[in-house]
Order: structure tokens, then C-alpha cells, then sequence
């Protein structure tokens, strides 16, 4: 198992880099987002790489940091997921996101990513919900002053004051997340009045 490789970017490609190591060109499946910097960075590289070994075929994929690597390892554990899948998800939906949308059951921010439907969404959310009801939201994910578990309980009281867990979620995406925990409650019930 190659668990990272470190060389210098040869070529990009919109699904792929080829990392030169002394000479030998790895070709690498990666997420649009990790590719993106990649080509903005200079000199040695570090791609922490996941193998995938089938009966026709070995390939490689590769990931700027282990969060990414970890979820797509998660992923591919899903029944119905393979690599492709699991990477057009994480080019579409930060770790963090996918995280949120798993333990709120929000198949829609799942469907954002391309090949994945409505049925695969909720295979996903049944499969990894449990993996994550341990997950120290607060300490590993934050978002610049408003964290997960924030918003997650943003989430939970809007929930207990009647509205479905789907608009919960849909007026917290027009929010402005750099307030208290009050003030975003707040905007999220006068998005679901003005709805």
C-alpha cells in the first residue's frame, strides 16, 4: 500500500495529476478542489494517496490531507460507492459539510454531487451515520467562528420549533454564520417567515 507520494507536478488534468518522483510519473485520481491548489503550488508536493486494487485494474487517488483521504476511505466502504463517486463527493462537498449533512439526514447537499441520486444519498446517510455519533464536531471541524456543532444545534432549535429538519437546513444556507448562535437562529426564522 502507497500511503503518500512526494514529487514535483508534471501534469493536471481535470480528474488526475501525474507526480514526478525521481522519475517515475504517478498517475492519480484526485478531487477538483485538491487539484486546483496543486497548481498553484511550486516545487515538491505531498499527496496522501489510497490505492484501489481490482481484478482489472490498480489506481491510485490522492488528497492534500488526511481529512479528505478518511472520508473517502468512508465512503468507498458504502455499499454502491465506488471510486468515482466518492470523488466527485468530495470535489462537490467539504468533509465537514458531508459530515453535517450525514448526522442531519440532508440527502439534498448530498445529491449536489454529480452521479450521486436521491437513493445513494440515503444509502450513504443509513451506512455512516453511526460512524460519526462519537465525532467530536467541535474540536475537528471548524468554520471560521461558527463550528458544526453549532450549527448543528442552530439546526436543532429551529427543528423544536416546529419547522422539518429539510427547511431547518435550507434557511441556515442564508445565513450570516459570523454572529452568536442567537442572531443565526434569528435570521434562519425570518428566511423561514419570509418562505
Amino acid at each position: 500500500m502507497i500511503a503518500f507520494i512526494k514529487g514535483k507536478l508534471e501534469e493536471a488534468g481535470e480528474d488526475y495529476v501525474i507526480i514526478d518522483n525521481n522519475g517515475i510519473g504517478y498517475y492519480i485520481g484526485m478531487p477538483l478542489s485538491d487539484i486546483e491548489k496543486l497548481k498553484k503550488s511550486e516545487g515538491i508536493v505531498k499527496i496522501y494517496t489510497y490505492q484501489h486494487i481490482r481484478e482489472d485494474n490498480v489506481s491510485l487517488f490522492g488528497f492534500l490531507d488526511n481529512e479528505k483521504l478518511n472520508m473517502f476511505k468512508l465512503l468507498l466502504g458504502v455499499s454502491g460507492v465506488g471510486p468515482k463517486a466518492a470523488i466527485s463527493m468530495i470535489s462537490s462537498i467539504e468533509p465537514q459539510r458531508m459530515i453535517l449533512a450525514i448526522i442531519t439526514a440532508d440527502d439534498k447537499t448530498l445529491c449536489a454531487a454529480q452521479g450521486v441520486g436521491k437513493k445513494l444519498a440515503q444509502r450513504i446517510i443509513l451506512e455512516l451515520k453511526d460512524k460519526f455519533k462519537n465525532y467530536n464536531l467541535n474540536d475537528q471541524l471548524q468554520n471560521d467562528t461558527f463550528s458544526i456543532s453549532e450549527e448543528l444545534e442552530a439546526v436543532g432549535a429551529l427543528i423544536a420549533l416546529g419547522y422539518t429538519r429539510a427547511e431547518a437546513l435550507s434557511a441556515m444556507k442564508n445565513v450570516d454564520t459570523t454572529q452568536s448562535i442567537e442572531e443565526v437562529v434569528k435570521q434562519a426564522l425570518r428566511t423561514l417567515m419570509r418562505g
